[in-house]
């Protein structure tokens, strides 16, 4: 057996958005796996601020046991942990894990940061450092097997160290979450302000409410969409509720097809009642809280790039979120005009202040619930508008998938009253894992994948 011994390592790559002069070298371990992310807890940890499109925990460089060749040569693979924008070697998506051979190039997510895999021989007799690998084998500035070299001694402290304001800069905005901040501030002193009136209290209160589950659903599908446009969706809707689009919606769904409403009540047939939620609630709903998505749609393709993507809808996560955000028009006009109102003067027989305390019962649970009610149905409908975009051959077919089924579990969750809270539990979180796997589905089919910042809250 030769008396040659070889170390593996990986080589960062110089990319537009890495300044560095001295790229590191990252030694590979001959027993255990590395993982590669931004997590700080990753072996190979890689500037957060740099490479938006690594996951953080992104994939692991696993040495292969038992397969050492006579030569004294070992073999690494590369496995892709589920990763948002996935793992390409040599330019190929990476599925489940592949063997590295020298040259292999990894780049994690589309146009993201490339490691090229490394394997060097070292001779028998040749001086080793404490990490058993020959003295001289990498330049001084890029051993990764030396301590990193400091130009502060480790018990200073720094100005920025004492006044952290002072170099965070722009991440400060993006990544410290100052604007959800600001906005919550500016909500807290405004509901202060509203005390003592119930009206303009109960508006505010709804408006964050809301905000927060849009922001919620903004963050999941990592699409850069302006917000002046979301908010525009849903000011449209709520317009749409007080035009005479409303009665010519209740003429057909109301009248012209068995969706009336008015005659329902608790001891209505659960089977009738559940074919007239359909037509009256569910068919109706749906379509009218997709108004404002067909009409994007048909602006955006009027308009000339870049202003034709960022108004218009081109894919399935355009359509979620200007969906939720016209669920958002929606539910405030639907919980602040009728429901609110309504319960408000069935209980002031009670009391005034007891009528108010019911109005504010019945508003916090109904836009809290908006991410599995009304956004989860609109949302989930805007994914297959954004669909039949991609596949225009097919639209029709798309269009009505969609809508019936948004429309049925809509009417699910009106009727899952009448039978048991369990039941209306269920069918809320059904909702919700519709829509969320339709984000899910949305961000994988999206053009613009690599340059999204799609937020995973669990591993």
């Amino acid at each position: 057996m030769s008396g040659t011994q070889y170390i593996a390592f990986l080589r960062l790559l110089s990319s537009r958005g890495n300044t560095e002069r001295r790229l590191p070298h990252y030694l590979l371990s001959s027993s255990e796996s590395m993982a590669i992310g931004r997590d700080l807890r990753c072996e190979i940890t890689l500037d957060a601020s740099l490479y938006r499109s690594v996951s953080r925990r992104h994939a692991e460089v696993v040495p292969i046991l038992g397969f050492e060749s006579p030569h004294g040569e070992r073999f690494w693979q590369v496995c892709d942990l589920d990763s948002s924008n996935g793992t390409f070697v040599n330019g190929e998506r990476l599925q489940g894990c592949q063997v590295l051979q020298v040259g292999d190039r990894i780049m994690l997510g589309q146009n993201g940061p490339e490691l090229v895999f490394e394997y060097q021989p070292q001779a028998e007799g040749q001086p080793l450092n404490s990490f058993g690998v020959a003295l001289g084998t990498f330049p001084p500035a890029l051993d990764p097997t030396l301590p990193p070299q400091k130009t502060v001694k480790s018990e200073d402290v720094s100005l920025t160290q004492l006044f952290p304001i002072l170099s965070t800069g722009r991440e400060l905005t993006h990544k410290a979450y100052l604007v959800p901040a600001m906005v919550t501030i500016t909500f807290v002193v405004l509901l202060f302000l509203a005390i003592g009136n119930p009206a303009v209290f109960n508006l505010l209160l709804a408006a964050y409410l809301a905000i927060g589950a849009l922001y919620f659903i903004y963050q999941l599908c990592g699409k850069q969409k302006p917000w002046w446009l979301l908010v525009a969706v849903a000011t449209m809707t709520a317009l749409v509720l007080i035009s005479p689009v409303l009665d010519l919606f209740t003429l057909v769904f109301h009248h012209l097809l068995p969706g009336d409403l008015s005659s329902t009540n608790a001891a209505t047939n659960f089977w009738l009642l559940l074919v007239k939620m359909f037509f009256g609630a569910g068919l109706m709903e749906e379509l009218l809280k997709a108004v404002p998505v067909f009409i994007a749609l048909g602006v955006g393709l009027r308009l000339r790039s870049p202003f034709k993507s960022r108004i218009g809808v081109w894919e399935p996560l355009d359509g979620i979120l200007l969906g939720a955000a016209s669920a958002v028009g929606f539910s405030l006009m639907e919980t602040l005009g009728v429901y609110v109102p309504a319960t408000y003067k069935s209980s002031l027989l009670a009391g005034q202040e007891a009528a108010q305390l019911a109005g504010l019962q019945l508003l916090i649970p109904r836009v809290l619930g908006l991410v599995a009610g009304h956004m989860a149905y609109s949302g989930y409908f805007g994914y297959f508008i954004g669909l039949s975009v991609l596949r225009f051959r097919q639209r029709w077919l798309i269009l009505s998938v969609g809508l019936f089924t948004a429309a049925g579990l809509h009417t699910l969750w009106n009727t899952a009253g009448m039978l048991s809270p369990v039941f209306l539990a269920f069918v809320g979180v059904l909702s919700y894992a519709f829509l969320g796997a339709a984000i899910l589905k949305a961000r994988a089919l999206s053009p613009t994948r690599s340059q999204n910042f799609a937020t995973r809250f669990m591993r």
